[in-house]
Parts: C-alpha cells; structure tokens; sequence
C-alpha cells in the first residue's frame, strides 16, 4: 500500500509540498481552518508521551489485563487514531477499556484531570518561558506558521482555529504565541458541555454561515479527525506531517495515517508557504 502511494503522488515542482491527490478543485479558497497543536504550536510537544503511560498505567491495574506489550500497543494505536477529537472523549474511551477488562473506572473527568496535571508539568516551562520573554515564540512554532496565516490574510481568507484542547488553554496559547491576532473571535477549543462543540460543528458552521462549498475551505492539520471531516463535506484538505522535535522534514509516521485520512496535499512545515498558497489558490 504504501509503495501505491509513493508512485501515485507527485512533488510540487522546486518544493516539498507532495501532492496526493492531483486532481484538486482549487483557486477558490475563502476560509481556512487551522488545528493548533502540532499544526501550528508546539507547546504541548509530547503529550503522547503522557497519555499513553497514564491510559497504560491505569489499565495494568484491571483484573484482565493483556502483558505489557500487547496493553501497550492497544493504547498507542487507540491514541493515534484519536488525535485531534477533544481529551474528554479520550478519557471516556479509557473508561470502556477498564470495563473491558474486567476494573471499575474512575471517571472520564478524573482521568482527564490526572492526565492535565501530568502534561502541565511536562509544557509548564515552555508556557512561563514565552510569557516572560525568555523564550521566543519562534522557537515553539511549526516553521512558517505565522507567515502561512499573513500570506492567507493579505489573500483575504477568513482563518479559524479548531482544537480538542479545552478552549482556555488554546485561547491563552494561541496569544502567547502571537497568534490570536489572525484568528480574532475565530478561536474553538473543547468546552464542559462535550457535545456543544466538535471540529465538525465548526466546519459545517463555517460552510454554512459563509455560504460556501466544500472547495472553499481549506484545512490544515496533523491529526485524523480534522482531515476526514473536512473531506467528508468536499473540503480540501492539507496534512501536516510535522516533525515536531527537529522541526525539519517529514515524519513519516504522520504522514502515512494523515494519507489514510484522505489528505490531498503532505506539508513537513509551512517554510514553503508562498508555493503553498499559490498552488491552493489557483496561481500555479
């Protein structure tokens, strides 16, 4: 499969902008929704490595659990399908596998707050470092994210932010990293009431308040969810497959399930942001 994709995509010419599915309806690009961490932050850089111990953790405990491999194999590939829909329904779906396996859960909420308090730990320098000023927001930014949204401003394209962060934290980081200001009232992140708010929702709020078709909108992210909901209403889709510890080239890992997903286009970053936008908006 893998070897399929590899001879069916091609490189923008000069770039390495990969383009998955060639025959793209772009040139009519109005709106562009954005998925925050690893798309554009990479302030919370790692949280995998602090869900998959905290879900692996609490299900050694249960009476009928799996050896310490297959338990760990089941939570990371629970964890990469999910990336991207909000930490709550994570931890919901913690709760079933403790049932599944014979435990009394706790709740998704207790997970949940167990699972903030250890990733605050593990990004608390990194938030205190750019509100004094002793990091630059440069440096916890995928490469070219702000020039990406400048280049959609001047090109008039109303940008959104969607995350399944719970929307304080995305809304205080978004400003920390200079961000906001692009977004304006445009910022979603997850909220208490859990099916008051889904990237879907924002999508299909965007079409619909905007009155536009699916080639009108497009999204930017690293995760499943964003991707297959933008597909699904004909929406163009770029998948970001950004390797966030180096902050150069591709991670391949990223870059195989976001083609899963049904990406048109494979980003590593946003330093090639003018052919990007080019391409996207029509001007080849």
């Amino acid at each position: 499969e893998e070897d399929c994709v590899q001879a069916m995509s091609d490189y923008l010419p000069g770039t390495r902008i990969e383009i998955i599915n060639p025959a793209l309806a772009r040139g009519d690009v109005r709106s562009a929704l954005f998925d925050f961490d690893g798309t554009l932050s990479l302030i919370r850089q790692g949280w995998q490595s602090v869900m998959i111990p905290l879900m692996v953790e609490v299900l050694r405990e249960t009476p009928q659990h799996e050896d310490d491999t297959a338990l760990e194999a089941a939570v990371v590939e629970y964890v990469t399908r999910s990336t991207g829909i909000q930490t709550i329904f994570q931890m919901m779906e913690l709760v079933e596998m403790v049932r599944a396996r014979g435990g009394e859960p706790r709740t998704a909420q207790e997970y949940k707050a167990e699972y903030l308090r250890r990733l605050w730990q593990h990004i608390r320098e990194r938030v205190e470092g750019l509100k004094s000023g002793r990091l630059a927001a440069d440096d916890l930014l995928v490469p070219g994210a702000r020039e990406v949204l400048e280049g959609l401003r001047k090109r008039g394209v109303t940008c959104y932010l969607a995350s399944g962060t719970d929307r304080p934290y995305v809304v205080d980081e978004a400003a920390a990293l200079g961000l906001a200001p692009f977004f304006g009232p445009h910022i979603y992140g997850a909220l208490d009431d859990i099916h008051a708010y889904s990237k879907r929702q924002v999508i299909q709020r965007i079409l619909r308040e905007n009155h536009l078709q699916g080639p009108n909108l497009v999204t930017f992210g690293d995760g499943f969810v964003e991707i297959e909901d933008t597909k699904a209403v004909g929406g163009i889709a770029v998948g970001v497959a950004s390797d966030e510890v180096t902050r150069q080239g591709v991670d391949e890992w990223k870059r195989e399930r976001l083609i899963q997903a049904g990406a048109d286009l494979i980003v590593p970053d946003f330093r090639e942001h003018e052919a990007l936008l080019g391409y996207l908006c029509g001007v080849d």
